[in-house]
């Protein structure tokens, strides 16, 4: 399957280069090029991408903006985000996942993590560093309210154990571990839990359960 990504970004450079990168990949098009943020939600619209690269700093509305009416938009479907920026403010990754985007990278990595990203939102899982993921999960623990572990009422008792292992940064297998299910058993009950709570990914579960105090504070690890 080829993977269909629209470039957003003011700079001609930027997206230059971007495309020469991905035009090196057998699996990845460029399926259009917006260089500012309402562009980017029309061509979002019109063309439905798979994977949005979106710069934050843009005319008209910045990248934020537009990663929040990209994806709340009927048309988002399976459309994904992955927020692109030169400067590593918290201020922007914060904002870029309460807009529901799925990833956030840095400008200065290198053309494999380029390519690695789209295909890893691509395929549904979150893409952040474990030092960008530390900082969320400090982040949200700071804010959380007491814990109080009470199992949302969209939840079976095994997919709210199976949220409180997603809060602790814990992987599949180490939640079938955990829990003594088989892998792919995990792996139904995650995307039940994402799909029952509205959530994205796996990252935006880990916002949801210290948002609602479902994770003590500092019970977290990186997720993996």
């Amino acid at each position: 399957m080829t993977l269909r990504v629209l470039l957003a970004d003011d700079q001609d450079l930027v997206r230059a280069g971007f495309r020469v990168i991905l035009g090196m990949e057998d699996d990845i098009e460029v399926a259009g090029e917006a260089g500012d943020g309402l562009a980017a939600v029309d061509l979002a619209a019109r063309l439905r991408p798979d994977v949005v690269l979106m710069d934050v700093q843009m005319p008209g509305i910045d990248g934020i903006e537009a990663t929040r009416r990209i994806l709340g938009a009927a048309t988002s479907a399976e459309v994904k985000v992955v927020i692109l920026t030169t400067f590593d403010r918290e201020d922007y990754l914060f904002e870029a996942l309460r807009a529901g985007a799925s990833g956030f990278l840095l400008k200065n990595a290198s053309p494999e993590d380029l390519v690695d990203a789209i295909r890893v939102v691509a395929r549904g899982d979150a893409l952040l560093s474990p030092a960008v993921t530390r900082r969320v999960i400090a982040r949200f623990s700071a804010a959380a309210p007491p814990a109080r572990a009470h199992r949302p009422p969209e939840l079976t008792d095994r997919e709210f154990e199976v949220l409180v292992q997603l809060a602790r940064g814990a992987s599949n297998a180490e939640i079938a571990a955990q829990l003594y299910l088989g892998e792919a058993t995990v792996k139904t009950h995650v995307s039940r839990v994402l799909t029952k709570l509205g959530l994205r990914d796996r990252t935006h579960a880990v916002v949801f359960a210290y948002e609602h105090g479902i994770v003590a504070p500092g019970s977290a690890e990186p997720l993996r």
